[in-house]
């Protein structure tokens, strides 16, 4: 996986509530086993017409916005369990998705995929919202290291809350087999020592 120390990038916002996983991937694109190509169906239903042509209306679709940040309404990931749904994210070029609240199993699949979501308050993403606005090149950063996310051009800052095994495979590129196979010499030499 892709490590996650320091980003600074310009966002995507998606100001809408309750977002599920269906409206992310819709079910018909579940049927690959790997996760190449999802990126292309992220929003798929929201982002195209029936004959496959862009709606100019949706974000993803306006070359004003982008970035590796996505700036989502609450409630982020609701819906089914899918795995899909990080995968797309993922897929597309996203890192880091900020909400003020995630569906839970959303979170845990998006962590285990090198996908960042980082809950903050209602007002501070309202705010971040209202500067996107005004100003679609304005910059975000995110620590990792620090866990905080940080307004560049105000900079307003928040703490952001993350789960310490988490921190360290964001930080490292790690997903869970890799971090196991970090950790090779010492379970060689615990199993010698048991001999």
């Amino acid at each position: 996986m892709e490590k996650i120390e320091v980003l600074k990038s310009t966002c995507i916002p998606l100001p809408i509530e309750d977002v599920d996983t269906d409206q992310i991937i819709p079910a018909r694109f579940l049927k690959a086993t790997t996760k190449e190509g999802f990126g292309d169906n992220l929003f798929r239903d929201w982002r195209y017409h029936r004959d496959d042509s862009p709606k100019d209306d949706f974000i993803l679709n306006n070359p004003v916005y982008g970035g590796k940040i996505l700036v989502a309404g609450k409630n982020f990931g609701c819906g089914s369990s899918r795995e899909h749904a990080a995968w797309a994210i993922h897929g597309y070029g996203i890192r880091v998705i900020i909400s003020s609240f995630f569906a839970d199993i959303f979170k845990g699949n998006a962590l285990n995929n090198g996908l960042l979501p980082i809950t903050v308050d209602p007002q501070f993403l309202d705010h971040l919202f209202s500067e996107i606005e005004k100003d679609p090149g304005v910059e975000v950063e995110v620590s990792v290291p620090d866990q905080t996310v940080r307004i560049l051009s105000s900079g307003e800052t928040r703490n952001f809350e993350l789960d310490p095994y988490k921190k360290m495979c964001l930080i490292n590129g790690y997903d869970d087999i890799d971090y196991l196979l970090s950790l090779k010499d010492k379970i060689q030499q615990f199993e010698l020592s048991r001999n």
